[in-house]
């Protein structure tokens, strides 16, 4: 059984950053892409970033291109999120997802971690 756990959320002042890790392990599967997602209660699941496994292809939301990277380290099975010049507006609970193809819908993806708090004050 393959298993997110991301890492790195927490609170921040408005123009700070932060550095979301998600480390995947177990089982075998076959994904091309990594992506995040976030989310805040009572709205869908939204689209963030999203990165091939090689690392080679980018996929941005429009409300991020600028602000926020996306990396990888195949060899620990690590995908980051490198997020700057933050607003209160991404604030949200943070998911990490895996799946065989870069995508914006969240129905592309196979598995999920759990979430990480992210909480943006102004």
């Amino acid at each position: 059984q393959v298993q997110l756990v991301e890492s790195g959320g927490g609170l921040v002042q408005a123009g700070g950053s932060l550095r979301l890790s998600c480390a995947a392990s177990g089982g075998t599967f076959s994904s091309d892409a990594m992506g995040w997602f976030r989310q805040v209660p009572g709205k869908e699941r939204e689209f963030v970033i999203a990165i091939s496994r090689s690392g080679g292809n980018i996929y941005y939301a429009d409300s991020v291109k600028g602000r926020f990277t996306v990396s990888t380290d195949n060899a620990k099975n690590t995908v980051f999120l490198q997020m700057n010049s933050l607003k209160p507006e991404d604030t949200a609970v943070y998911y990490c997802a895996v799946g065989p193809g870069l995508s914006n819908y969240s129905g592309e993806y196979d598995y999920w971690g759990q979430g990480t708090q992210v909480t943006v004050s102004s």
